[in-house]
Protein backbone atom coordinates (compact mmCIF):
# COMPACT_ATOMS: atom_id res chain seq x y z
CA UNK A 1 0.00 0.00 0.00
CA UNK A 2 1.33 3.43 -0.93
CA UNK A 3 1.06 6.11 1.77
CA UNK A 4 2.15 9.71 1.53
CA UNK A 5 4.63 10.88 4.21
CA UNK A 6 1.82 12.66 6.10
CA UNK A 7 -0.47 9.62 5.95
CA UNK A 8 2.38 7.45 7.23
CA UNK A 9 3.06 9.84 10.14
CA UNK A 10 -0.64 9.87 11.04
CA UNK A 11 -0.83 6.09 10.92
CA UNK A 12 2.25 5.74 13.12
CA UNK A 13 0.96 8.26 15.65
CA UNK A 14 -2.45 6.60 15.83
CA UNK A 15 -0.99 3.10 16.07
CA UNK A 16 1.32 4.12 18.93
CA UNK A 17 -1.76 5.32 20.81
CA UNK A 18 -4.30 2.58 20.04
CA UNK A 19 -7.49 3.02 22.02
CA UNK A 20 -6.76 6.65 22.96
CA UNK A 21 -8.60 9.60 21.47
CA UNK A 22 -6.05 11.98 19.95
CA UNK A 23 -7.29 15.54 19.67
CA UNK A 24 -7.13 17.58 16.48
CA UNK A 25 -4.60 19.89 18.16
CA UNK A 26 -2.40 17.00 19.31
CA UNK A 27 -2.36 15.44 15.85
CA UNK A 28 -1.66 18.66 13.94
CA UNK A 29 1.09 19.72 16.35
CA UNK A 30 2.81 16.34 16.09
CA UNK A 31 2.54 16.13 12.31
CA UNK A 32 3.02 19.72 11.15
CA UNK A 33 4.02 21.74 14.21
CA UNK A 34 2.40 24.72 15.91
CA UNK A 35 1.81 26.69 12.71
CA UNK A 36 -0.89 24.20 11.62
CA UNK A 37 -2.52 23.93 15.03
CA UNK A 38 -5.93 25.20 13.89
CA UNK A 39 -5.99 23.61 10.44
CA UNK A 40 -8.52 20.89 11.15
CA UNK A 41 -9.74 20.94 7.54
CA UNK A 42 -6.39 19.68 6.22
CA UNK A 43 -6.28 17.01 8.91
CA UNK A 44 -9.75 15.81 7.88
CA UNK A 45 -8.66 15.50 4.25
CA UNK A 46 -5.60 13.43 5.17
CA UNK A 47 -7.65 11.23 7.52
CA UNK A 48 -10.23 10.64 4.78
CA UNK A 49 -7.59 9.54 2.27
CA UNK A 50 -5.89 7.35 4.88
CA UNK A 51 -9.22 5.72 5.70
CA UNK A 52 -9.92 5.01 2.03
CA UNK A 53 -6.61 3.18 1.80
CA UNK A 54 -7.09 1.20 5.04
CA UNK A 55 -10.80 0.47 5.20
CA UNK A 56 -12.20 -2.14 2.84
CA UNK A 57 -15.82 -1.28 3.65
CA UNK A 58 -16.24 2.48 3.83
CA UNK A 59 -19.74 2.12 5.32
CA UNK A 60 -18.43 0.88 8.68
CA UNK A 61 -15.51 1.94 10.84
CA UNK A 62 -12.83 -0.73 11.05
CA UNK A 63 -9.67 1.02 12.22
CA UNK A 64 -10.06 4.77 12.72
CA UNK A 65 -12.97 6.22 14.65
CA UNK A 66 -13.94 9.89 14.50
CA UNK A 67 -14.84 11.69 17.70
CA UNK A 68 -16.73 14.70 16.32
CA UNK A 69 -15.33 17.99 17.54
CA UNK A 70 -12.51 16.23 19.41
CA UNK A 71 -10.28 14.06 17.24
CA UNK A 72 -9.61 10.49 16.16
CA UNK A 73 -8.97 7.10 17.76
CA UNK A 74 -7.48 3.94 16.33
CA UNK A 75 -9.64 1.01 17.36
CA UNK A 76 -7.96 -1.93 19.03
CA UNK A 77 -8.66 -5.09 17.09
CA UNK A 78 -9.71 -8.00 19.27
Amino acid sequence: MHLTPIEYKLLCLLSKNVGKVLTHTYLTQNIWGHSWENDVASLRVFMATLRKKLEKNTDSVQYIQTHVGVGYRMIKEE
